[in-house]
């Protein structure tokens, strides 16, 4: 068993371990799991949390190195989780955003986390919204989500970030993706990466018209600004900086921020209760009740409809 106060006692100090310590016990789901959520609870809240998207190739994880140095250059400690594909045959996680990021291994005021999505849809990883909490708790005043990069099924960031980045590349078809992904929808600030490139510019003009089409925004609403950048030589990323700052301050302001993190909280309970339900329903395996409503649907007595009725209402006590 493990002490949690203590673990929780060091991450708050800064040190990595603990950190880590505590996101295992999330990701194995682990017995002490709602005594680690509980001790925590109370210490998060205050990090900015900024998703990054976009499909394989565009230069995520650079683009995320480059804003980690440019929010350590400002003094912030900075939480990053780089979600990879699963392995299908042992279920972890590459790790190639850490050695792309191992330039900022040594700094003590960033924490580099990858986790393996293990089979679960959206680009996140199941255990993200506790694992960005844990970053939270410890202290970090910036946390970068990078989704896996799996092309159009990645929206689920925008439900889990207070900032969805949406990337892409010029060259790449990025801008017919970007409208069959739904990726138009949740984009709160856009970066055309790699703007070195031949067609940059023709990439930006694109998703600009695209946005426009889609747009219904009033006044004082915001409207997601498209920033160029090369990445891989830090230009622009300042821009990117000073655009995310501008978005958190609108949000905040118009209320927008705290709607959100109401939003995020709701879809964390909803998800809890109903992972719990799934597992009771899944032991009801061979369960008399089961196989009584089975029969009586066989029977013609019951629809399936009303069986399940009958089932949720015996489980919950409703």
């Amino acid at each position: 068993m493990v002490d949690v106060p203590e673990l929780v006692a060091q991450a708050r100090e800064g040190r990595p371990r603990a950190v880590a310590r505590l996101i295992s016990l999330v990701e194995g789901a682990s017995p002490q799991l709602r005594e680690v959520m509980a001790a925590l609870a109370p210490l998060a809240g205050n990090a900015y949390v900024v998703g990054l998207t976009g499909s394989p190739g565009v230069g995520k994880s650079t683009s995320t190195s480059a804003l980690v140095t440019a929010y350590r250059r400002a003094g912030k400690r900075v939480g990053v989780l780089a979600v990879d594909p699963s392995s299908p045959f042992s279920g972890g996680a590459l790790l190639g955003d850490r050695v792309r990021m191992s330039e900022h291994a040594s700094d003590p005021g960033v924490y580099i986390r990858s986790m393996a999505t293990r089979g679960h849809l959206g680009g996140l990883a199941w255990a993200a919204p506790q694992a960005i909490r844990v970053l939270d708790a410890a202290g970090c005043e910036v946390i970068l989500v990078e989704t896996v990069g799996v092309g159009q099924s990645e929206v689920e960031i925008a439900s889990q970030a207070d900032t969805s980045v949406v990337l892409l590349a010029p060259g790449m078809g990025d801008g017919i993706q970007a409208a069959k992904a739904g990726i138009l929808e949740i984009g709160d600030l856009y970066v055309v990466n790699k703007a070195d490139r031949d067609g940059a510019d023709a990439t930006a003009r694109e998703l600009n018209h695209m946005l426009g089409l889609g747009e219904s925004r009033g006044p004082g609403d915001w409207r997601p600004p498209i920033v160029k950048t090369v990445a891989a030589r830090g230009e622009g990323i300042d821009e990117v900086v000073e655009a995310l700052e501008k978005h958190h301050a609108w949000m905040a302001e118009h209320g927008v921020l705290a709607e959100r993190r109401r939003a995020r909280a709701a879809r964390e309970v909803e998800t809890i209760a109903v992972t719990a339900l799934r597992e009771r329903i899944g032991s009801l395996h061979g369960d008399r009740r089961l196989d009584t409503l089975a029969q009586r649907i066989v029977d013609g007595e019951l629809d399936p409809y009303a069986a399940a009725d009958e089932l949720v209402a015996g489980l919950t006590g409703a």
